[in-house]
């Protein structure tokens, strides 16, 4: 299908890669689209590497496996650099997006010779500053939506506050924090 964006997400147990899947699946549903948001699971626990994934398309998809190549690859974790081979598959035209507070050029050299466009958000440091915990799920969110253009921003924060107010409906003050951070990210994404 010429239209289906594939996503990679790389994330450590615990800091919602899986979440951010689905969540980005949920939104691009909402939107009319046909999705898939899912992880690979094996033996996880809180800090192993996880791998969840995306596909976003205007048509019916009849894939279901892995993506092994993707037009964007989201990093939640920046030491999954030295761990994970990140790149693998990763197509020239797309971007990967790191969680990072360095720039886009400082990281290439560790991209193992990818070519194509590299973006950074300090997800950590905006979590941080915006719900009092680091939780970089909801600005690597926001962060691949502005990349990939796979949703329009507008409708992308107006999902989401349903969204959360639908899941922290039992704690209001979390919501609040949620929308900063994702309208921070997708302001502050350096792309690169």
């Amino acid at each position: 299908m010429k239209d289906m964006i594939e996503i990679r997400w790389h994330g450590r147990g615990g800091q919602g890669a899986k979440t951010a899947s689905l969540l980005l699946a949920d939104a691009a549903f909402n939107t009319g689209k046909y999705v898939q948001g899912f992880p690979e699971y094996g033996p996880e626990r809180m800090g192993a590497p996880i791998t969840a994934y995306n596909r976003i398309s205007s048509e019916r998809s009849t894939v279901h496996s892995n993506i092994y190549e993707p037009d964007y690859v989201v990093v939640v974790d920046e030491t999954l650099l030295s761990a994970v081979d990140v790149t693998a598959g990763l197509k020239r035209e797309g971007a990967i997006v790191i969680n990072s507070s360095k720039a886009p050029a400082e990281l290439r050299p560790q991209l193992k010779g990818y070519a194509g466009k590299v973006c950074t958000i300090d997800a950590g440091k905006i979590s941080q500053e915006e719900l009092g915990r680091n939780f970089p799920n909801t600005p690597m969110l926001a962060a691949i939506v502005k990349v990939s253009g796979v949703i329009g921003q507008k409708e992308f924060v107006q999902d989401m506050e349903g969204a959360f107010r639908h899941k922290f409906a039992s704690k209001p003050q979390v919501i609040d924090g949620n929308m900063r951070a994702l309208k921070r990210a997708l302001e502050e994404v350096q792309i690169g």
